[in-house]
């Protein structure tokens, strides 16, 4: 059985092996920009109110 050929998940053209699952570097870039501007966002349960009076940002943040 031959694999699937896979498309770009940004523009639908066939994907290229080297920016896998991408087409090309053009649209691993915009993917990426889009993780970094919070275009792309993963649900969760709301911050409480402490947590957005104290600045706590998660298990990562410094302390204020």
């Amino acid at each position: 059985m031959s694999p699937k050929a896979s498309s770009c998940p940004i523009c639908g053209q066939p994907s290229h092996p080297e920016t896998r699952p991408f087409c090309g570097k053009a649209c691993r870039d915009r993917d990426l920009l889009q993780w970094l501007g919070d275009g792309y966002r993963v649900p969760g349960a709301p911050a409480s109110d402490e947590m957005k009076k104290s600045g706590d940002d998660g298990v990562d943040s410094t302390p204020a």
